[in-house]
Order: C-alpha cells, then sequence, then structure tokens
C-alpha cells in the first residue's frame, strides 16, 4: 500500500506546473485591461466605436481578463484601425457591382504598466505596434444584405483575431 502511495505520488508531483483551463492560456500577471476608444484614419462613420464595442465584448466572452474604464489597468490594449476599403469582386453585365469585399485593417499593440510589449509577434523581426491585423468579408447587395451588416461581421472577425492574438504563447 505504502509502494502504491508513493508511485502517486511521484506520478502527480510533476503535474503541479500545469495549469487547466483557459487560464493558461493568457498572461499570468494580468487580470485587467483597458480599451481605450480606437481611432480611425476611415471616412466612414462609427467603425472605431463598434470596434471597440466588440473587442471589449470579446474580451469579456473569451479571456479571464475584464475590461475596466481607466489607463491604471495591468495592461492597455491599442488599437488603430488603418484603413476600411471595399474591392469589386465581380459584376454583371451592365458594369453593377455584384459582390464586394470589405476590408478592414488595424494595427495593435498590447502592454503592461511598464509599456512592455505582451505580445510579440513571431519569427517576424518587426516592433509589435507594426504587425496588421486584418479581416474581410463579402457584401452581396442583391442578396439583401447591406454594407452596415458586412461591416459588422469584418468587425466581429478582426475583433477575434485580435482577441485570439492575446493568447499566450506554445
Amino acid at each position: 500500500m505504502r509502494g502504491c502511495s508513493i508511485l502517486l505520488l511521484i506520478l502527480f508531483s510533476g503535474c503541479t506546473a500545469y495549469h487547466v483551463g483557459n487560464r493558461s492560456l493568457y498572461a499570468p500577471d494580468v487580470s485587467t485591461v483597458y480599451v481605450p476608444a480606437i481611432e480611425s484614419d476611415s471616412f466612414r462613420r462609427d467603425l472605431g466605436e463598434r470596434l471597440t464595442e466588440a473587442v471589449a465584448k470579446e474580451i469579456e466572452l473569451k479571456t479571464p481578463f475584464k475590461v475596466v474604464g481607466s489607463a491604471d489597468a495591468d495592461s492597455v490594449l491599442a488599437v488603430h484601425l488603418r484603413n476600411d476599403e471595399r474591392f469589386l469582386l465581380f459584376e454583371n453585365a451592365y458594369d453593377n457591382p455584384r459582390a464586394l469585399e470589405v476590408d478592414l485593417r488595424a494595427n495593435v499593440t498590447w502592454v503592461n504598466r511598464r509599456r512592455m510589449p505582451l505580445v510579440a509577434p513571431e519569427g517576424i523581426p518587426v516592433p509589435p505596434a507594426l504587425v496588421p491585423f486584418g479581416q474581410t468579408s463579402t457584401l452581396i447587395a442583391e442578396g439583401g444584405q447591406s454594407v452596415t451588416t458586412a461591416q459588422q461581421q469584418a468587425i466581429q472577425r478582426l475583433a477575434e483575431q485580435i482577441v485570439g492574438a492575446m493568447e499566450e504563447p506554445w
């Protein structure tokens, strides 16, 4: 009996360094995140505000972090929406667009209280602030889709990509 308990102790003593759950995917020294209003270089209204809301909701939903409204949080996630463009995918015989692609591009930095980057790009020798994030969605007006719904789909995908990048590297 004693040999069995020693064997179990040896087997489970190596497992103490492992974490269980989504807490192991994220920075252990961060519990709060401040997401300032996202600046947008776009001339389209409310894209920055809509992206700010989507990122904050995604952080609350998929991470153990709490989004707070003050800059004295454990970390600051700053996003700058660089551009949004629409590209023609195909048109009909009368040169009317049948499908467009909505493309959003953003620069993201996530720093701790000491303003040190928390997520550095792996294998890319550039500063983290210069690594762009981007997402697209397809707009098919003939199917009843509007520019706003296509933008919202791209915003949601971009928010998911940004929050996904907050995970610790394996």
